[in-house]
């Protein structure tokens, strides 16, 4: 079932992953992204955003910080697999539309309730116009997680296309659910399904 809790369970690592204070030695891949972390701690410490009635603002500002820091055409077409060059460009078009407003109602979801999580950067790798940050994640319970993030370069910016949890890929997680609905119905279903997801 696409959203299931494990995928909003990634989705909420990659929250807390991205929310972290600066650590030295890191490239520029790394370096971006800390860009847009100090963007969003800027947000979600304002006090003007706090109150309830200004969830919507809170959210529009979270929105415009962190969504141009994914890759989200990618990560959709890395999601539908094999059936990416089976559907038309008008298809492909509607279904990275779906898939991105899936995302990032998930993700805006999650990084509200940031909790303080500890994040360790470990690692970061280049290879041309790819690359890799590696984090470890610690919470209150002294629980840890590694989180890979892989990014591609656009435009000479660093954009997210893929995140690794504990070695399962969120991209991965959702071409398993899409391709258990393919196989037993439609695309146009596959699309109705996300799109009652999003509502």
């Amino acid at each position: 079932m696409v959203g299931t809790r494990t995928t909003i369970f990634n989705l909420l690592l990659l929250t807390v992953a991205l929310i972290q204070p600066r650590d030295g030695g890191a490239g520029v891949p790394t370096e971006q992204i800390r860009g847009t972390v100090d963007r969003v701690l800027t947000i979600l410490k304002d006090p003007a955003l706090k109150s309830p009635g200004a969830k919507e603002a809170r959210r529009s500002e979270l929105s415009k910080a962190i969504l141009p820091r994914f890759n989200f055409e990618e990560m959709a077409k890395r999601s539908l697999g094999a059936e990416w060059r089976k559907r038309t460009p008008a298809e492909q078009k509607e279904f990275i539309g779906l898939f991105s407003d899936l995302l990032k109602d998930s993700y805006i979801d999650s990084i509200e309730s940031y909790r303080s999580e500890k994040v360790f950067y470990r690692h970061e790798t280049q290879d041309g116009d790819y690359a890799a940050v590696g984090t470890r994640v610690s919470n209150e319970q002294g629980e840890e997680f590694t989180i890979d993030y892989r990014l591609t370069l656009e435009g000479g910016q660093w954009k997210v296309y893929d995140v690794i949890i504990e070695n399962v890929s969120i991209v991965n997680n959702y071409r398993s659910q899409f391709g258990r609905i393919l196989s037993r119905s439609s695309f146009a279903e596959l699309l109705q399904t996300i799109r009652n997801k999003v509502k």
